[in-house]
């Protein structure tokens, strides 16, 4: 069993969870990565062993209940310990609710709020005796409902309350429950978001070289965590969403309506 600490990081194997990984490697963790294509996670371990670190690579769909709890059972079998989870794996979509097959927004839920539930739910026990950490990676969608997204703005909103109920189940027991609320940030999601009929869209509608780097969220996850921070919301854009949408939430709505509907093939058009 070690003493080094331990950081489990979900949807590892490109973008935010990918710079986590490699972030939490550089500070000195021992690294589980977790995602459905073993292929690129191998990818991401060479590179966080290239940074000192020991790493576990772990097949998981996080929306099956069996892949989450084997995946921490084998993490303490491995590691000994579990110090930091970061609920970072994620999906979109993009379509109207009046044109969207409802597995769609199923599938959505499954795996932003159901994968958060079943990773926490197991690795509980293991971080309140390790006075440990429980991140979700959110979105700005999860603060202001996005047109165009509703499955995936339901599955942030659910995760930001399912998440700050169990910080204030902890309170007393030294357990630190954050939340990163990240805006556009550089990403695959959004080539492999689901389209109304549930098929990948294949391309993002943004130029996705100007939008925030991955690697800038994961140094902001692990501030978070080692000053246990409870909410961040990046962004210019993110924090005015965030603070004027508490005093004129109907002006926002109309600005981010008219957002959405200028991206490109907007489902308004």
């Amino acid at each position: 069993m070690s003493a080094k600490k331990v950081v489990i990081i979900t949807g590892a194997s490109s973008g935010i969870g990918e710079a986590c990984a490699c972030a939490f490697a550089q500070a000195g963790y021992q690294v589980v990565i977790a995602a459905r294509n073993i292929q690129k996670l191998e990818q991401v371990k060479q590179q966080c062993e290239t940074l000192g670190a020991k790493v576990l690579a772990l097949s998981c769909d996080v929306s099956i209940e069996a892949d989450c709890m084997a995946l921490i059972n084998k993490s303490i079998e491995v590691f000994g310990r579990i110090d930091v989870l970061i609920n970072n794996a994620g999906i979109t979509m993009r379509a109207l609710l009046a044109d969207l097959d409802l597995t769609v927004l199923k599938r959505v839920m499954d795996v932003n709020f159901w994968g958060t539930v079943y990773c926490t739910r197991f690795a509980i026990a293991e971080l309140i005796k390790n006075k440990g950490s429980v991140i979700g990676v959110s979105s700005i969608a999860g603060i202001k409902g996005l047109p165009g997204r509703t499955g995936y703005s339901a599955s942030k909103f659910a995760m930001n309350g399912f998440l700050e109920a169990l910080r204030i189940e902890n309170l007393k027991n030294g357990l630190h429950v954050g939340v990163i609320c990240p805006g556009y940030t550089s990403s695959n999601i959004r080539n492999t978001a689901l389209n109304a009929d549930g098929h990948a869209q294949a391309e993002s509608p943004f130029d996705e070289r100007k939008l925030m780097p991955a690697e800038t969220v994961a140094e902001h996850i692990l501030h978070m965590v080692a000053h246990r921070k409870q909410e961040v919301v990046l962004t210019k854009a993110g924090k005015l969403t965030f603070w004027l949408n508490k005093f004129f939430p109907h002006w926002v709505d109309k600005q981010v309506f008219k957002v959405v509907s200028s991206e490109k093939d907007s489902p308004f058009k």
